[in-house]
């Protein structure tokens, strides 16, 4: 079930959160046209064909807004993962669409496990999709250097600023045959196939290539390669320690070169730009739920508002408390006050005012005395005249 609250996530703006170790990410850019359209079809082939259990497309909020698109699966067997894919608004002639995919799973990320990109897209139905946004290039494939060498510095320092894909720069000892034409995503685990960007520089570029990676404090070997930092670099990166002194392209597997790539893929790095916020939505945003889940969340809910409802509650009770100790305060300051001898006399005595019920029981025995006995004669008796007889 999607958790209701970020948890691992920072409330400042400007603290750069670590990146979970069960979260995948990527960013790329589509682009040909219709990218929306491309993605309905190969996500209903993919429900189809059960390479994942389900997908839904959020509504849009509107004209101006882009399209997000979520996707459900389980790899490993029964490790649920839920991906999130946000489209960019698209242009008028909709030539190129920059996309953001976040991925997490129920335990930390295995590298092993399918690529996410592949909940969304068809590597072998469509290639517009898989470019760099950054550089235009694509990952997973052989990228040349540039022949001029300003363009290779500014290239160099893009791909030095990208921390959205693992940037590798390879120096080719002499010119390749078709058997060192083998890309190293060939050799990388699935989970790293569409996040890792191969430069190749020629025999003749070896020092142009060390001029424009100066300024990022790494050297390629002749010969080899060295793994970019990024930026910023994560955590534990030495230049020396991600390159590598000899690759021999001749069709073999770069087991140097592998490894260094997956150990630095394994370090721990901080979020990239805009990561923070889709990893948000996917956690507190997620509408792509099982029925299970749904009443799991519905629980939640209800367990919620009912602390804040005894939350309430308690304040209610504290807060009438304590109103009623401000009124027995305010009325022994009034006693006194009344209370008060003159000056140069003696203290008057205090005497405990009358409450509304013992005024009106003094009234009611009152008006029961006066009714039970004689009516009392106003004045008094005319004396008797006397008379003769009484003589």
């Amino acid at each position: 079930m999607p958790p209701l609250t970020t948890g691992l996530m920072p409330t400042s703006s400007t603290v750069r959160a670590d990146a979970p170790p069960t979260v995948w990410l990527a960013r790329g850019r589509h682009t040909g046209g219709r990218a929306d359209e491309k993605l309905r079809r190969a996500l209903r082939r993919l429900k189809d064909s059960r390479d994942i259990d389900d997908f839904l497309e959020v509504p849009a909020t509107g004209p101006a807004s882009g399209l997000v698109f979520e996707s459900r699966t389980r790899v490993a067997g029964e490790v649920t993962v839920r991906a999130r894919l946000s489209l960019a608004p698209g242009t008028d002639s909709d030539e190129g669409r920059d996309w953001i995919l976040v991925a997490e799973a129920e335990r930390p990320w295995d590298q092993g496990w399918p690529s996410p990109a592949g909940m969304f897209w068809e590597p072998g139905q469509d290639a517009e999709w898989h470019h760099d946004a950054t550089t235009g290039l694509r990952p997973g494939e052989i990228n040349p250097l540039p022949e001029d060498d300003k363009a290779v510095r500014r290239l160099l320092r893009d791909c030095a600023r990208d921390a959205w894909h693992v940037h590798v720069l390879v120096h080719e000892a002499m010119t390749t045959d078709e058997r060192g034409r083998v890309p190293l995503a060939h050799w990388l685990p699935p989970g790293l196939r569409h996040r890792v960007v191969e430069h190749r520089a020629t025999p003749q570029q070896f020092r142009v290539a060390n001029w424009a990676l100066r300024e990022h404090g790494v050297q390629v070997p002749r010969g080899g390669a060295v793994v970019l930092p990024g930026n910023p670099a994560p955590a534990g990166y030495d230049g020396d320690a991600f390159a590598v002194r000899a690759v021999f392209l001749d069709g073999t597997e770069p087991a140097g070169l592998v490894d260094a790539v997956t150990r630095f893929d394994a370090l721990p790095r901080t979020l990239p730009d805009g990561a923070r916020e889709e990893l948000t939505a996917l956690r507190e945003d997620w509408r792509l739920l099982t029925l299970a889940e749904e009443l799991d969340r519905e629980r939640a809910l209800v367990a919620m508002y009912a602390e804040a409802l005894e939350a309430m509650t308690k304040s209610r009770d504290l807060y009438r408390e304590a109103a009623e100790r401000a009124h027995e305060a305010l009325a022994a300051y009034q006693d006194a006050a009344s209370g008060t001898p003159a000056a140069g006399g003696p203290p008057a005595p205090r005497t405990a005012p009358a409450s509304p019920l013992q005024h009106l029981t003094r009234t009611l025995e009152r008006l029961k005395g006066g009714g039970a006995g004689p009516r009392r004669a106003r004045g008094p008796a005319p004396e008797r005249e006397s008379t003769t007889s009484d003589l």
